[in-house]
């Protein structure tokens, strides 16, 4: 895992799968307040995936949806330590809700680092 920082916003992203761990909190600032994280991070359809351990304390994470114009799967901490996206599963996020002024700066910095390709992050010879 390597750890990207950006405004108070620290992102754990794993090399090998291309996933993303968010803290706690981090998605909050991400879009905006606690309540439009809470309402966009509930609802919609939840695919079948193996369950992931937390990389906080270790437990199964719970695999929840989105709520918006199409669900995103994503992880969640049953301890509230954060939240896992599969990759390309942040760069959706990003895409359906646009996050108020506190937030938009990191969004667009995780947009311009997990954007731009298919599966969520830029090709490695940068095109």
């Amino acid at each position: 895992m390597m750890t990207l920082e950006y405004d108070a916003v620290e992102v754990d992203y794993c090399g090998a799968c291309r996933g993303v761990w968010l803290d706690a909190g981090e998605l909050e600032l991400l879009l905006g307040t606690r309540e439009n994280s809470a309402a966009f991070l509930c609802g919609g359809a939840i695919r079948p995936e193996k369950k992931r351990r937390c990389p906080i304390c270790g437990g199964k994470m719970v695999k929840e949806a989105t709520s918006g114009a199409s669900a995103v799967t994503y992880d969640r901490c049953p301890s509230g330590d954060g939240w896992w996206f599969d990759r390309g599963e942040l760069e959706q996020v990003l895409a359906q809700h646009r996050p108020e002024a506190d937030g938009e700066c990191v969004a667009s910095f995780l947009r311009e680092v997990f954007g731009g390709a298919p599966d969520g992050m830029r090709k490695e010879n940068g095109t």
